[in-house]
């Protein structure tokens, strides 16, 4: 197995093999990531736990990375931090490598990876098409098999389109979650810390790593007790309209719709949605008053003329000097509105499935109408911010002949929802649960799968974790309850395994699940074959008084099939 030295130098041959120098802003050099890497190695000698060790990431350069210079894709606006970002910090105390910063639209302001005196940034693959920005090179490092990760940055879906561009994973978590310290804001109360990969699993890992408070972000939060851990069920997913389509080809129309049909194949239900007022809400970003967040950001900066500036991003930004603060306000107000309505529109669903981008536009197409195709990038990504919602991008095909994704699109803070159902279209796995939050919740009888009172834990956003057994501790009785429950009672001696199913929910879920607890059961310590002790169903002592002892069973399961068969034995 390949030690993380060894990987830095493949990487590296790859870096000079591919031959695309307008990638990187500054890449560090092979030998000092290499000396991180044997200290990587050293770390995990000494026993020390790294989820990421060795892991080889690469940083959008507008995020800081100590002792690099941080351009945003303008010279004159560089500077060299002495801390890295957050998220950076976490990711090496995880054991990850930095390989170097890339390329991106400047000031991340732009989905295309044209805007960058650093040179335009081709696609991995099709070079005379674009690479999708404003997280340009970061999605071509991992799309070229250098970099094992990347980060990026979204405000208008920086994150998400370069991802469905190169058939590779973009995860936007919920605004906040990653603390935006350290990096250059674009718009700041929409500016998120995003991660591509080639899988989900690869991807989640990173950005489980980065999440968390960070009390240097005041924009920056953490999971709420509520926090729902999966769909209901297979889930329910909304997809727009004919109407809301009309903007795809017929290629893409149909690689979307093929998407959607394999969504119901794993048991989805689908239901269609006028996506009007979210498109209208887009509109806000860039042509409403809310750009006043990107003259806030570096227009002062920009008035200065730099001799590097983008001349299409400083007309975007330097426009936004004369906006007026009443026109600010009524922006504002206005997104309130629309974020209701969103509310409304994924109320009884699970998440709205959209496609990511819309065509794949050559450089010359891009030069030509700089403004007009960067807009229609964003068809479908640019309202997401604004309206404070999750997304997990990911690549379902073709179509016209260019890669082709989706987007899963969840409600704050159910970003888990959107990976559950990416994982189930797409067929890959969504690697370790990320949401912190939970309490692992033993189930024995109506509450397991398939049984009638389930759905209270799926109601809740419960998340099936494995099936398990208790310790040798334990007798189960047949309960006379509607509808009918086991009842699971500690003993000193004579006990024996129980067969159950550990659920994980959130801690408000818990307590809704107590608080409509009817007696006699009751929730209380449960020990596992393993040692482990886990929230678990009980009951009261006097409630098996008489009641049938089907401890020999092993489970409420074979109990139910046992009787089901004396019971066919007895009509026949």
């Amino acid at each position: 197995m390949p030690t993380p030295t060894d990987r830095v130098h493949e990487a590296y041959r790859r870096i000079a093999a591919a031959d695309r120098p307008e990638v990187w802003v500054t890449l560090r050099p092979e030998r000092d990531v290499a000396l991180e890497a044997e200290a990587v190695e050293e770390r995990l000698a000494a026993g020390e736990d790294l989820p990421l060790a060795g892991v080889l990431v690469a940083v959008k350069d507008n995020i800081d990375v100590a002792g690099l210079p941080t351009t945003a894709a303008c010279e004159e606006y560089a500077y060299t931090p002495e801390r890295s970002a957050t998220a950076v910090r976490r990711l090496a105390a995880a054991g990850a490598l930095v390989l170097g910063k890339t390329n991106l639209d400047q000031f991340a302001t732009g989905l295309v990876g044209t805007r960058s005196p650093y040179g335009a940034v081709r696609h991995a693959h099709r070079p005379e098409r674009i690479s999708g920005g404003s997280s340009s090179g970061s999605a071509v490092a991992v799309a070229l098999g250098i970099a094992d990760a990347a980060l990026g940055t979204d405000t208008a879906g920086s994150g998400r389109v370069p991802a469905a561009l190169h058939g590779i994973v973009g995860l936007k978590p919920s605004v906040g979650l990653v603390p935006a310290t350290g990096v250059v804001p674009a718009a700041r109360p929409y500016d998120c810390v995003t991660v591509f990969g080639p899988d989900l699993a690869s991807a989640t890992a990173v950005l489980k790593v980065m999440t968390g408070p960070d009390p240097e972000d005041p924009y920056s939060r953490t999971w709420p007790a509520d926090t729902r851990l999966a769909p209901r069920g297979a889930g329910r997913v909304a997809v727009p309209t004919s109407d809301g389509l009309a903007v795809l080809s017929a290629a893409e129309r149909a690689s979307f719709r093929a998407a959607a049909d394999r969504l119901r194949e794993t048991g989805a239900e689908i239901g269609e949605v006028d996506v009007a007022p979210l498109l209208e809400a887009a509109r806000l970003l860039y042509d409403g008053a809310l750009v006043a967040e990107r003259y806030a950001a570096v227009g002062d900066f920009l008035e200065g003329e730099p001799a590097s500036a983008d001349p299409t991003v400083s007309g975007i930004i330097l426009a936004a000097a004369d906006l007026a603060a009443p026109a600010l306000a009524a922006d504002q107000q206005r997104l309130v509105a629309y974020r209701s309505a969103a509310r409304e529109l994924l109320a009884g669903f699970d998440a709205l499935m959209l496609p990511t981008t819309v065509g794949h536009p050559t450089l010359e197409e891009v030069a030509a109408d700089p403004v007009g195709v960067n807009s229609r990038m964003g068809t479908y990504t640019n309202f997401v911010n604004l309206l404070d919602l999750s997304a997990v991008a990911v690549p379902v095909g073709e179509a016209d002949g260019h890669d082709f994704g989706v987007t899963l699109v969840g409600r704050a803070f159910e970003d888990q929802v959107a990976l559950d159902l990416a994982a189930a279209l797409t067929g890959l796995p969504a690697g370790e649960v990320y949401p912190e939050p939970g309490v692992e919740l033993a189930v024995f009888g109506a509450h397991l799968r398939g049984q009638p009172l389930n759905h209270q834990l799926t109601d809740l956003g419960a998340r099936f974790v494995r099936e398990a057994q208790t310790s040798t501790d334990y007798r189960m009785y047949a309960l006379a309850t509607t509808p009918p429950k086991p009842g699971l009672q500690r003993v000193d001696e004579g006990g024996a395994a129980i067969r159950c199913e550990v659920w994980r929910v959130s801690p408000a879920g818990l307590g809704a699940f107590l608080a409509a607890l009817p007696a006699p059961m009751a929730l209380g310590s449960v020990t596992l074959a393993d040692g482990r002790s886990v929230v678990g169903f009980g009951c009261e002592a006097a409630a098996v008084a008489g009641a049938e002892d089907i401890t020999g069973h092993g489970g409420w399961l074979a109990y139910l099939a046992s009787r089901e068969a004396r019971q066919a034995l007895d009509v026949s």
